[in-house]
């Protein structure tokens, strides 16, 4: 099986597959300024349902997310987008952490791996 590569950068590709296999890399909020935790996650799972798509995959599929937040007292913000964005019996094995992010902006960062259809 071929490795292929998507969104490829200079310094790191969105998303690669492998074996049947997406991994996304941590997606950030387009438009972080001034914008709450709420806003950020929605806008960043918005960005994963296309990375997903376009790598042959869906939010049903997500085997495994790791959710950083700048600040850990936002993480019932967070979780009340992703609630109602992760669909009932499909929620992926998870962990969030508190992590000093790239960019003071950014409130939130979500990395995903996938299996394919």
């Amino acid at each position: 099986m071929n490795i292929q590569r998507y969104h490829v950068g200079p310094r790191m590709s969105q998303a690669a597959t492998y074996n049947g296999f997406a991994f996304l890399a941590g997606q950030v909020a387009d438009n972080a300024d001034g914008t709450s935790v709420a806003e950020q996650t929605a806008d960043i799972l918005k960005q994963i349902d296309a990375l997903l798509a376009e790598v042959g995959s869906d939010k049903t599929r997500i085997l495994s997310t790791t959710i950083w937040l700048a600040d850990i007292s936002t993480f019932s913000e967070m979780n009340a987008v992703w609630d109602s964005w992760v669909p009932a019996g499909h929620t992926p094995a998870r962990a969030t952490v508190e992590a000093k992010l790239a960019a003071p902006q950014y409130k939130i960062e979500i990395g995903i791996i996938a299996a394919q259809k």
